[in-house]
């Protein structure tokens, strides 16, 4: 895997713990050479997986649309691009990256791993997704997704595009092993 796109919130959160495992991310990243791909901003947990990336020496590849430039800032030290629209970061997001994975955010975030889950039903891609479920932070959306399924509104292959993991390690060995499988 040479690129994660990391989908997360603006805002650091109520949980110490969803800071933490950002940082614990933008390290792992770095630690395997894998560069990160995220919103561009500087602040919450955006800023955190970002910067600590580039400290200890990774890549970094922020995407963020001119409008957040004021509100956000952007990352001192880390390679970005600025774009016209959300739709626009979205897309150079999701095409400069191998797989995809979520931290705790708000209403962003959640649209944005929706998006991508649909696609991949949808037989778009085939990119590992993956949801970091700090503190069960979305054990919520896992039990939704299930309930769509139980409910038959979706076929049951839709809880297979979409892990959910409780530690990074975890988070980046399963992008990497289902990589893997699709090589083969």
């Amino acid at each position: 895997m040479k690129s994660l796109c990391v989908y997360c919130g603006s805002r650091p959160g109520s949980d110490p713990a969803f800071k933490e495992t950002a940082i614990e991310v933008g390290k792992e990243a770095a630690r395997r050479d894998c560069r990160i791909v995220y919103g561009g901003g500087k602040l919450g947990l955006m800023g955190a997986t970002a910067g600590a990336a580039r400290d200890a020496g990774g890549k970094v590849f922020g995407v963020i649309p001119d409008f957040l430039v004021e509100l956000e800032g952007i990352l001192e030290g880390v390679d970005h691009k600025v774009v016209d629209n959300m739709h626009e970061r979205k897309m150079l997001m999701f095409e400069e990256s191998d797989a995809i994975l979520t931290l705790p955010g708000g209403i962003g975030t959640l649209e944005e791993i929706i998006e991508v889950l649909s696609w991949a039903r949808l037989g778009l891609h085939r990119k590992p997704l993956i949801v970091l479920n700090v503190n069960n932070f979305w054990s919520p959306l896992k039990e939704l997704l299930h309930h769509v399924v139980d409910n038959k509104l979706a076929d049951k292959e839709l809880i297979n595009d979409i892990a959910f993991v409780d530690n990074v390690p975890a988070a980046f060995d399963y992008a990497e092993k289902h990589m893997l499988r699709e090589l083969v």
